[in-house]
């Protein structure tokens, strides 16, 4: 095992050597309790019960590799408005496609991003851990709320200062109330006299 290896909360990889270049490899991957415990700890999850990682890897041309696969888990997040803990099930269809020689850091201060974001450079292992992983991650709730749990508005202002609401802050808010009185029987100054 490489130093990079040690370092994966749960790492299956696959030589691309030892793959037959002229079929599809299926796999499924479903981590064992103390494997979950380890991911859910590296991405910052209060619990992860399951996780089944299953698909293929085939060839794509002479040297390139393309994997469908899907993801199904189930995690405990903490909900952002309570605090108590929320249960999610998460169903993910995975694609990536491996390719010889591409270049994903060019020199210099910018990088752009590709147009294709399934696409990594293809090395000596592919690791379906580390791709389960990181397709868990990447599905997570951003915000995960408990069932009926709400963000109740609140307003902040300096002190003589009305503070900005919500309501005030949306882009149109004022046209319902100038609308309303300019047909609410308000005299025009251009009726023509």
């Amino acid at each position: 095992m490489t130093h990079q290896e040690d370092a994966l909360p749960y790492s299956h990889p696959m030589r691309v050597a030892d793959l037959a270049s002229n079929e599809t490899t299926s796999f499924e991957l479903i981590p064992t309790a103390d494997q979950c415990r380890a991911i859910a700890a590296d991405i910052d999850l209060p619990g992860l019960r399951k996780l089944r990682f299953t698909g293929t890897l085939s060839p794509l041309g002479k040297q390139d590799w393309k994997l469908d696969g899907h993801l199904g888990a189930t995690v405990t997040q903490t909900c952002v408005v309570t605090l108590e803990p929320v249960t999610t099930r998460i169903e993910e269809d995975i694609k990536r496609h491996w390719i010889a020689g591409l270049v994903v850091n060019p020199e210099g201060d910018e990088i752009e991003m590709p147009e294709d974001v399934t696409q990594e450079p293809l090395g000596d292992v592919i690791d379906l851990g580390d791709v389960a992983v990181e397709a868990l991650a990447l599905s997570l709730p951003l915000y995960p709320r408990a069932e009926g749990a709400e963000l109740a508005e609140q307003n902040f202002a300096k002190r003589g200062v009305t503070p900005m609401t919500d309501e005030a802050a949306r882009p149109f808010a004022g046209l319902a109330g100038l609308r309303d009185k300019l047909s609410g029987g308000g005299e025009s100054d251009d009726s023509g006299t």
